[in-house]
């Protein structure tokens, strides 16, 4: 619960923030005649779109098991994550569409140079989104909230690139205004690269892929703690939202008692959910021991 209220609060922040750079960017490229702005302004207007998916996505992810989903509400969180990447994408299409258009157009000026401190001051605070975000979704362990910091560092990315195209049009003037429309085009590049990253791990969570070595060598080593527990066996982890579901085979002393086995099995799986907080359930299956 306390993972889940801490993404709801990141990603109001997130949402708040884009609200008001996508106005400022929209406004300055307007005004300043600069599309890589612009081009800013409909990527940070996306992301509020993306991240108000994400808050919808944490909440319903947040609702505890019921007869009709026994196993949570946790895999809506990359589901949600498809939504982000699907924004992404459509943004970087219309920025590299819109971009081409102008780079082909005759009529174009130069941006004005105030541009400059605008984009400045969006790529330190974008940046510092991300390591904020981004910090939050490895303490919860959260797909979509790092989605979510991503598009912060692509946002400061794409804004680097404008600082860069503006720059150079201002520098080198006549000719170089389309330096502008060039930074726009890499940007949109560079956003198609970055929901590749975003949709991978997304996907192996839905195909329950498995990349959790690390958890699992800390559930043996946890299981060997519980009295009676004499080895395990096969370990299978699943991820449903910000949350483990295990699946293990433990081995015990052959000649005890089904109940004794039963129980030793309950102190393995309180032991582990105890240890191991992000572990939301364990199914322990009892096998006799046997000396390799």
């Amino acid at each position: 619960m306390e993972a889940a209220n801490t993404a709801i609060k990141t990603t109001y922040l997130s949402i708040l923030g884009n609200l008001l750079l996508a106005t400022i960017k929209g406004l300055a490229g307007f005004f300043g005649n600069s599309y890589a702005l612009i081009a800013d302004a409909i990527e940070s207007s996306a992301d509020v779109l993306s991240s108000t998916l994400l808050l919808f996505g944490l909440k319903y992810s947040n609702k505890p098991a019921d007869e009709d989903h026994p196993y949570g509400h946790g895999k809506i969180e990359p589901l949600v994550t498809f939504f982000i990447v699907a924004f992404l994408v459509i943004s970087a299409f219309l920025i590299a569409y819109k971009g081409v258009i102008n780079i082909l157009s005759d009529d174009q000026e130069a941006p004005e140079a105030w541009t400059l401190i605008v984009l400045a001051v969006i790529i330190i605070w974008k940046e510092l989104s991300y390591q904020y975000i981004v910090r939050k979704s490895k303490q919860i362990n959260s797909t979509a909230l790092k989605a979510d910091a991503w598009h912060h560092r692509s946002d400061a990315i794409t804004s680097i690139a404008a600082f860069i195209g503006i720059s150079i049009a201002l520098i080198f003037g006549k000719g170089f205004e389309v330096a502008d429309d060039w930074a726009a085009l890499f940007a949109s590049g560079f956003i198609l690269y970055n929901s590749y990253l975003i949709l991978r791990p997304a996907l192996g969570e839905i195909m329950d892929e498995h990349f959790y070595d690390d958890l699992i060598a800390e559930i043996r080593v946890r299981s060997l703690e519980v009295n009676g527990i004499l080895a395990t066996e096969k370990c299978f982890v699943r991820k449903s939202g910000m949350q483990y579901l295990i699946d293990l085979h433990a081995e015990v002393d052959g000649n005890i008692s089904v109940a004794d086995g039963h129980e030793i099995a309950h102190h393995l799986k309180d032991h582990l959910m105890e240890t191991i907080p992000n572990i939301s359930d364990v199914l322990i299956h009892i096998e006799p021991f046997e000396e390799s």
